[in-house]
């Protein structure tokens, strides 16, 4: 097994540090793992995981909610939400500091994709909040950490692979990651509020009191954030109570998205070419990594790699928190050198039984990997977030990272909420089948 365990490891290394595509470096992983330790022939297998990895219905949702975010992260929502949010967000202490949690959490949800929010949200508010004069470590540091929120409040990209890989409900994933998802936002506003209080607004890195705005401009201002709300809020309704499919769901969601995009006045045929183009690509690249996991898993299967570390782990007596733990900073390390998707398809191709053998609940688990992979994005060196914000303030990446580090500790404390109280995960997809 040791043998195996390293030729997989130096394998993988090799591939993905000379370049090649994570797609191709997953199949040649599992290539070398069943052409040299098993009796089997790579190739019928390579041909019957691309198959069945790619013939699903489940993994239609996926393009659709791609559509979606791409239409209308070119459909000036971004502007309408700093809008629509600022009036109201004036009185609370870190004032405009919030419309990056709240609007970042907000357009994630509907964009799915956390350097897309970071881009066009940024490019809107961390000028506006430096001319204002807000602190620009903690402008920097909620705009990076809330946009990673899209991974896990529905519809989310990320679990929907999970759940393809995994077998495991669509809906119920996404009913299981609003709990954890509004906890995390909580937590960033709580300790931007604490922040302010202690030594922002002492020190006037707070900017001034703008709340003198009449109540009826505030009224006009917050008419627009009502399409978006109500897109989120119906897709999830619809979800939850059954009355559709994640897929059916996300079709009807791009045919909104295109009327929200014209409502805007920001849809036109070039919009709509180049987001269908981009949502082709970035759908495409996706299903190609999932097929190259899934023939992965097939050769850790038959190779029993996953069951012999398993075992291995099962006779070392390590209690559930302690297997948590020891994940968490395995994933971590891992998290720095992938991206979300393809640590997620890695994850579940090697430690799944290890997962089902702790006795830990596959949808919490899977909610708690998104988590995990939230925290990669804000992570050195190869945290997307970070390079975005680098490139929207000239900002190096060693400042960039101390200003997310107390947000990354708030996402460590809510694992451990998580784990504490796994209900905040549970109880809407338990609740679904009542």
């Amino acid at each position: 097994m040791l043998i195996l365990s390293l030729a997989t490891i130096m394998t993988l290394a090799v591939l993905l540090g000379s370049g090649v595509w994570i797609a191709f470096a997953l199949i040649g992983t599992a290539w070398v793992a069943l052409a040299f330790f098993s009796p089997f022939a790579p190739g019928p297998i390579l041909a019957s995981d691309f198959w069945g990895a790619s013939y699903g219905w489940d993994l239609t949702a996926l393009p659709m909610f791609i559509w979606m975010g791409e239409i209308l992260f070119r459909s000036g929502l971004a502007d309408n939400m700093f809008r629509g949010l600022s009036p109201w967000l004036n009185r609370m202490p870190g004032r405009l500091l919030h419309t990056n949690i709240i609007g970042s959490g907000m357009f994630a949800a509907v964009c799915g994709s956390s350097a897309a929010t970071c881009a066009t949200v940024g490019k809107m508010t961390l000028p506006e909040l430096e001319r204002r004069g807000y602190d620009s470590n903690m402008a920097i540091g909620t705009l990076a950490s809330a946009s990673t929120l899209g991974l896990l409040i529905p519809p989310s990209i990320v679990l929907i692979v999970y759940g393809v890989v995994t077998e495991q409900s669509i809906s119920r994933l996404f009913m299981a990651g609003i709990g954890p998802g509004l906890m995390i936002l909580a937590l960033f506003m709580t300790y931007l509020i604490v922040w302010s209080l202690v030594s922002g607004n002492r020190k006037g890195l707070t900017g001034a009191d703008e709340s003198s705005m009449p109540l009826g401009q505030k009224l006009r201002q917050t008419l627009e954030l009502l399409p978006i709300l109500l897109l989120i809020g119906g897709i999830i309704v619809s979800i939850y109570g059954g009355l559709a499919s994640p897929t059916e769901a996300a079709a009807v969601g791009v045919v909104l998205s295109m009327l929200i995009a014209r409502w805007n006045g920001n849809f036109n045929v070039r919009i709509f070419s180049d987001s269908l183009f981009a949502a082709i690509r970035t759908a495409c690249m996706i299903a190609f990594i999932i097929a190259g996991a899934s023939f992965l898993t097939s050769a850790m299967g038959f190779t029993q790699v996953p069951m012999q570390l398993a075992r291995t782990i099962g006779e070392m007596g390590l209690s559930p928190t302690m297997l948590l733990v020891a994940l968490t900073l395995l994933l971590l390390v891992m998290g720095c050198f992938l991206d979300g998707i393809s640590l997620i398809l890695l994850v579940t191709a090697i430690i799944m039984p290890l997962v089902s053998a702790a006795g830990f609940d596959l949808i919490w688990f899977g909610i708690y990997l998104v988590i995990v992979v939230e925290m990669s994005q804000i992570t050195p060196p190869v945290g997307f977030n970070l390079f975005v914000i680098q490139g929207l303030t000239g900002k190096d990446i060693l400042t960039i990272t101390k200003a997310t580090l107390p947000f990354f500790l708030l996402m460590m404390l809510s694992i451990a909420l998580m784990h504490l109280f796994p209900e905040i995960a549970l109880y809407l997809p338990q609740s679904m089948s009542r």
